[in-house]
């Protein structure tokens, strides 16, 4: 079933973008994957306000969130997606410099999956992206479906 996750890297650091994106390679993580430079860009294409993007119903996807972003934060769209009712089943991975408890514990708090503090050294970043990878083998990640109001 992981051949079928969709990630979504949100990070506004184009370098940690690509620094993931070719981690995930490097660890044999060959899922689709788009990038979006803030926590707007991924609002945007969760919530399909963009007409040309769209969120694929019956689709599993895996966010991998920075927390620091410019126009919308990290916690917010964790927010955001946690409480929307077809949203909230998606895991949500924190990638952040931040190491801070309090910060972690609000994460968690709002219903990420799980909270990553981004190393410095990019070989061991790419331990850290590895080890997304066994979680996606790992876990069995639902797909997004929609409820249906009565007018549908």
């Amino acid at each position: 079933m992981h051949q079928d996750v969709v990630i979504l890297v949100a990070d506004d650091d184009e370098g940690h973008a690509a620094l993931t994106c070719k981690s995930m390679k490097r660890a044999g993580i060959n899922n689709p994957t788009m990038v979006f430079r803030d926590g707007e860009q991924l609002l945007d294409f969760l919530f399909e306000r963009e007409p040309r993007s769209r969120l694929e119903e019956d689709t599993p996807y895996l966010v991998l969130l920075d927390l620091m972003m410019p126009r919308v934060n990290g916690i917010e769209v964790l927010r955001q997606i946690k409480s929307h009712p077809d949203l909230k089943r998606v895991p949500v991975v924190m990638l952040s410099s931040t190491d801070d408890p309090e910060v972690i514990d609000l994460c968690y708090n709002l219903g990420c999956s799980s909270y990553m503090v981004k190393p410095v050294d990019p070989k061991h970043y790419g331990e850290a992206v590895r080890k997304i990878g066994l979680y996606l083998t790992a876990a069995e990640i639902p797909p997004v479906r929609r409820r249906r109001t009565n007018g549908r």
